[in-house]
């Protein structure tokens, strides 16, 4: 029995792979559309038409502007049983165009695929796609619900989604990342609270009559003052960032508007919530200081991944079965003249053929994906599109991303993604295992968005 179970898994997994290897050109193609059009968080309108058309070419129901989001959408086979949904997104990184040379050369635009969510969004299409196809040849109940996720580079898209309760009704979600190397995603991650300080000052010619001036780049820079002096009185694990936006545009002109844009990370949501509430007391502090007045406006709130470790080892287990990636001869050629541009890279050239180890580990960057797995049980797999030792957010990721080794990886992200689908249609028990974790971990927590009540920033890369 136990060898006609393993038989009955190994031929249907075969068929899915075999469908996303056959179908695959067409998938490579949306991928690289996108990488063309790198459009940056919510303002992605080609992008998300473009997997939409395929989508509903693909007899998916479409529900569009989820959440009050015009490119936020959720697409649904359905037919019956559980339901799996998958993840996508496809937002570009601003400051980041890049050609594909293996050496800096900017296309001139606006942005780039520096995280490599346009493999992402291609490749979690093409999964849904396959599942879909595998649902109606075996007659299996199961709906497979892909959700278009925009500006998860700083708009926390996902977060109105799950806040609105979109995800209420999810079994299980399913993810993905593009990475350097080929691993389960069993880990924890920084929660994230971001708000844009400003201060407002009375403006006055700085060397004739500065006494009548009030500067709103003091502010910024008296509350800059005290964040830095509470770094030496803050836990470890936790990360404070800023950028001054606004400072003025003469130095003979005492600044009457300047702005500082704040990122708090934690990784417990408890100290995140603390932590930016000291930062707001620093700013309030720097505003009576320097007799100006604060405003601040937050703008994004990320959860910290909450891992689950049932839904991960099933995914390693795919993970194994599959393999990591092989460069063919030119691939290799082009990887060892990104090389070279890399500084200090952590890993060699070849190890983008292994899977690595399944262990828990904890993320110093943040994510949206984070709210989404507080409300369902949520795992997924990060895949090597990038040449090993690259880091996102990068030239070099933007330059491989649109090459064959971007796309190869994507390629076995599709297959990880509906392998996994499938397993959890042909065995509920995972899924009952899953909620079981996933209730533990979370206890008596009542999730409430860190962002609060506000609207999507819809202009906020504009």
């Amino acid at each position: 029995m136990r060898f006609l179970i393993f038989f009955l898994s190994f031929h249907l997994f075969t068929d899915v792979s075999d469908y996303i290897e056959q179908t695959k050109p067409k998938y490579d193609q949306l991928a690289l559309d996108l990488w063309e059009f790198a459009e940056m968080g919510y303002l992605e309108t080609r992008s998300a038409n473009a997997i939409k058309d395929i989508l509903r070419n693909e007899g998916f129901s479409i529900k569009d502007k989820v959440a009050g989001i015009p490119t936020a959408f959720i697409a649904e086979y359905n037919n019956g049983g559980p339901i799996i949904g998958v993840l996508a997104e496809f937002d570009a990184l601003p400051g980041l165009s890049q050609s594909t040379n293996p050496y800096r050369d900017s296309l001139g635009g606006d942005a780039g695929h520096a995280c490599g969510h346009h493999l992402f969004g291609a490749a979690s299409v093409h999964a849904a796609v396959a599942v879909k196809d595998w649902l109606k040849k075996n007659n299996q109940k199961g709906t497979i619900r892909l959700y278009g996720t925009p500006a998860e580079e700083g708009g926390s898209g996902k977060v109105y989604i799950a806040r609105d309760g979109f995800f209420d009704d999810v079994d299980i979600v399913l993810h993905w990342h593009p990475s350097d190397i080929n691993k389960s995603h069993f880990s924890s991650s920084n929660g994230n609270k971001s708000a844009r300080f400003t201060f407002k000052g009375i403006s006055a010619h700085a060397a004739g009559a500065p006494q009548n001036g009030r500067s709103a780049l003091d502010g910024v820079e008296a509350m800059n003052m005290m964040v830095n002096l509470m770094r030496e009185h803050m836990d470890e694990e936790a990360r404070i960032h800023y950028v001054i936006t606004k400072g003025g545009l003469a130095p003979n002109v005492v600044p009457e508007e300047a702005q500082v844009y704040y990122y708090v990370r934690h990784p417990n949501v408890d100290g995140v919530v603390d932590l930016f509430e000291r930062v707001v007391k620093a700013a309030r502090g720097a505003a009576q200081g320097t007799e100006t007045k604060l405003e601040y406006e937050v703008m994004h709130g990320n959860y910290p991944l909450m891992p689950n470790k049932v839904l991960s080892e099933m995914i390693y287990e795919e993970l194994l079965d599959l393999g990591g990636i092989k460069y063919t001869n030119e691939e290799t050629e082009y990887a060892n003249e990104l090389y070279k541009t890399l500084i200090n890279p952590s890993r060699k050239i070849g190890s983008q053929e292994e899977i690595q180890p399944l262990r828990l580990s904890a993320g110093k960057g943040s994510t949206d994906v984070g709210d989404v797995s507080w409300k369902v049980p949520t795992s997924g797999v990060r895949i090597a599109t990038w040449v090993p030792g690259t880091s996102s957010h990068s030239w070099q990721a933007v330059a491989a991303g649109g090459t064959t080794i971007g796309t190869k990886g994507a390629n076995l992200a599709a297959k990880a993604l509906a392998n996994s689908a499938i397993k959890l249609f042909e065995n509920p028990k995972i899924i009952e295992l899953a909620w079981d974790e996933h209730l533990g971990r979370v206890g008596d927590h009542e999730y409430q968005a860190l962002l609060g009540d506000r609207q999507p920033p819809l202009d906020y890369r504009k």
